[in-house]
C-alpha cells in the first residue's frame, strides 16, 4: 500500500513540474488540429477529449529542463510528438479492427475505416508542418526516421500476427520500431529545443530508448495482468489478434504440446471461447513467464536510471527517475 502512494505521488510531481507547460501543448495540439474538412477537425477533438497519459510530450518537456525551461520550440515540439503517436494509434486499431480506445469506442467504429485512415494521414502531415515552422532540418530528419521506423515496424508486426514461432528477437525488434523510437525521438526532441549539444541529444536518446522498450514490456504484461476497466480494451486482446508478445513467447519456449494447441487455438480463432483466457493465464503462471518479463523491463530501466544518473541532479533529473518508476510499477 505504502509503495503504491509513493508512486503515485511522485509520479504526479513528475508531471506537476511541467504541467504548465503540457497545458500549453494541449492548447497548441486544439488549435492546430481544426482543419478545412469538418470531419476532420471531429475526429481529432474527439480523439483529444479522450485524454491519455500525455507521457511522450512531458518527456521531451523534462528533457529539455535538464537544461533550461523548456521554451516555444520545446512546447510545440511536445505538441508534434503527441500528434504523431494519435495518428498511429488511429492506423493501428483501423489495422487491429480494434473496437475500443481508451475505454471509448475507437475512431475506425464511429467513423469507420475509410475515415479514420485519411484523419490520421492528415494528423501526421500537420504535425510535419507544425515541426517544419522551426526551419531545423535536424528536427524534420529526427521525425522523419521516426516515423519510417515506425511504419516499418507496423508492416513486420503486420507479417508476424497470428505466429507462435516468434522469437524474443523478433519481438524486441518490433518494439524497437513501434515504441521505443518514439521515446528516444522525444528525448532527442527535447534537447535540440534547448541548443543541448550532440552528444548530449545522443546520451538522452539511448536513455528514453531503453525507457520505451521497458515501457511496452510493461504494456504487454499488463495486456494479460489487468482489466478492461483499467486497460481501456479487453485484457488478453492482444493474443486474440494475433500478437505474441514477451510473456507468451516465455511460455511457449517451454510449453507442452497442449499448451502450445491452446495458444494457436485462441490466435486461429481470434477469440477465447475454445480456450478461457483464465487457462491461458494458468499457462503463463505455469512457466513464469510474467516474472521473467518484468525482469526483462527492468534490465531496460536500469540501463535508463545508470545513464540519467550522468546528469547534474536537479528537479527535472529527480522527475525522470520518478517516471522510469511510473513506467515499471503502473497498472495501467
Amino acid at each position: 500500500m505504502f509503495s503504491k502512494i509513493r508512486q503515485s505521488t511522485t509520479a504526479r510531481e513528475a508531471f506537476d513540474l511541467v504541467k504548465s507547460d503540457l497545458q500549453d501543448v494541449e492548447r497548441e495540439i486544439s488549435v492546430e488540429s481544426v482543419a478545412s474538412v469538418e470531419a476532420i477537425t471531429t475526429i481529432n477533438q474527439y480523439l483529444q477529449a479522450g485524454g491519455g497519459k500525455r507521457l511522450r510530450p512531458a518527456l521531451l518537456l523534462l528533457c529539455a529542463r535538464l537544461f533550461a525551461p523548456p521554451n516555444d520550440c520545446a512546447r510545440r515540439l511536445a505538441a508534434v510528438v503527441e500528434m504523431i503517436h494519435t495518428a498511429t494509434l488511429v492506423h493501428d486499431d483501423v489495422i487491429d479492427v480494434a473496437k475500443t480506445r481508451r475505454g471509448r469506442p475507437s475512431t475506425n467504429i464511429v467513423w469507420g475505416n475509410h475515415t479514420s485512415v485519411l484523419a490520421g494521414d492528415w494528423l501526421y502531415m500537420q504535425a510535419f508542418q507544425v515541426a517544419l515552422r522551426e526551419r531545423n532540418f535536424h528536427i524534420l530528419d529526427l521525425l522523419i526516421s521516426l516515423t519510417q521506423m515506425m511504419v516499418e515496424g507496423e508492416l513486420l508486426q503486420l507479417d508476424r500476427l497470428h505466429r507462435v514461432d516468434i522469437t524474443e528477437a523478433d519481438y524486441m525488434e518490433l518494439v524497437d520500431r513501434k515504441t521505443a523510437s518514439l521515446f528516444s525521438a522525444c528525448a532527442c526532441l527535447g534537447a535540440v529545443a534547448v541548443g543541448a549539444d550532440e552528444s548530449t541529444e545522443s546520451k538522452l536518446g539511448e536513455f528514453a530508448w531503453n525507457l520505451g522498450m521497458a515501457f511496452q514490456l510493461v504494456d504487454d504484461i499488463l495486456d494479460f495482468t489487468s482489466t478492461e476497466k483499467i486497460l481501456g480494451k479487453p485484457a488478453g486482446n492482444d493474443l486474440r489478434e494475433g500478437k505474441v508478445t514477451l510473456p507468451m513467447i516465455y511460455s511457449l519456449e517451454k510449453a507442452s504440446a497442449e499448451e502450445r494447441r491452446a495458444v494457436e487455438t485462441v490466435i486461429g480463432e481470434s477469440s477465447y471461447e475454445q480456450v478461457p483466457f483464465m487457462h491461458i493465464l494458468q499457462i503463463l503462471e505455469r512457466h513464469g513467464a510474467i516474472g521473467r518479463a518484468y525482469d526483462r523491463a527492468h534490465s531496460f530501466t536500469d540501463k535508463s536510471r545508470a545513464i540519467l544518473a550522468a546528469f547534474p541532479e536537479s528537479a527535472a533529473q529527480r522527475a525522470l527517475n520518478s517516471i522510469i518508476d511510473l513506467i515499471t510499477e503502473r497498472s495501467s
